[in-house]
């Protein structure tokens, strides 16, 4: 695949480690190898998938001449947090329309995300309803910042248009490049589906190098029909954007919808499980929302014999545990 055409900024500093997981694979009684991709290891304030994703929206904005980036997401968005990072990082104000999904959720005061949001220099957010047309809010932003002189761009939530999941498509290749140094053959890749940019660009991304390993999304919001056509969608206009040739299949998208719950980042008995195991027995924090329920899904997978004995499977860790510290009261219940 070929990249160069697009424009980039490096905040990238190399590869995110793969790593083994055996006690976790102890503490669950498998012969299934687990590994995990630390891409909750990637730059920015407290780290996150979303890095890989900015690089590419980011260097768009720029080129197009913007001073001022808009974006969404939920209360306690890990894209927002990421957002505001490298747009100060970049000298760009930053403006977040937070979308309340769990009526009363919003505390302006509140710590994890929200604290950074603060910390970040964000220079104003707005909250709206759950249900509210996200990309209309933004749009109404950028008129209201137009007429006050500023030049403003707007990214979608989650990154997740073909422009981020074109940061997506890179990690696939760089994860296969991993692979054959480490000489580690991989069965399946589990990932949290979200916005659905992560999702469609590692399934895009492993077509384009011709890495043939399955890859399974886990849901955080919706039903698996709903959710594997958006990322069929975008996997498909992302792949036609880097010139894939024979394009993606509808088969190649599974999403598993068992996780969610009830609703988007509400808690889950499995999640809160999923959290702390991965904590006593590899020392990797979760967050509640994203990868926690997506970890769920990859543990609750294993246990009831969904991969072959002996097979590896790798987790895709997005990032995001900052909002661990919203939703202290959830892991300290008995």
């Amino acid at each position: 695949m070929n990249f160069t055409k697009f424009p980039r900024r490096k905040y990238l500093q190399g590869p995110t480690p793969i790593e083994s997981m055996p006690s976790l694979s102890k503490a669950l009684d498998t012969d299934v190898n687990l590994y995990v991709k630390r891409d909750d290891l990637l730059p920015g304030s407290a780290g996150g998938n979303k890095t890989r994703k900015l690089e590419f929206c980011i260097a768009d904005a720029l080129e197009k001449g913007a001073d001022t980036i808009i974006t969404c997401g939920a209360v306690q968005s890990n894209h927002a947090r990421l957002t505001a990072s490298w747009s100060a990082k970049e000298g760009l104000e930053c403006h977040l329309l937070l979308e309340e999904r769990v009526k009363g959720s919003y505390k302006e005061d509140a710590g994890g995300n929200n604290f950074l949001f603060e910390l970040l220099g964000v220079k104003s957010i707005g909250v709206v309803q759950g249900g509210s047309d996200m990309m209309g809010e933004m749009e109404k932003k950028a008129a209201e910042l137009t007429a006050a002189g500023k030049k403003p761009y707007i990214i979608p939530g989650g990154a997740s248009n073909t422009i981020g999941a074109t940061g997506y498509a890179v990690c696939a290749e760089e994860t296969m490049n991993q692979l054959n140094e480490m000489r580690l053959a991989m069965d399946h890749i589990v990932v949290p589906s979200g916005s659905a940019g992560t999702h469609a660009g590692m399934v895009v991304g492993m077509t384009g190098v011709n890495g043939n390993i399955p890859i399974s999304g886990v849901n955080v919001s919706r039903p698996k029909d709903v959710q594997e056509e958006i990322v069929y969608k975008l996997a498909v206009a992302t792949a036609e954007r880097l010139d894939i040739k024979g394009g993606i299949e509808r088969e190649e998208i599974v999403c598993f919808d068992q996780y969610v719950g009830p609703g988007y980042s509400l808690p889950t008995d499995s999640m809160v499980e999923a959290v702390k195991l991965f904590a006593k027995t590899e020392a990797i924090l979760l967050d509640p929302v994203y990868s926690g329920k997506a970890a769920a899904g990859l543990i609750d997978l294993v246990r009831n014999g969904h991969f072959q004995k002996n097979s590896n499977v790798l987790f895709l860790h997005t990032g995001g545990s900052p909002a661990l510290y919203a939703y202290m009261d959830t892991f300290r219940q008995d």
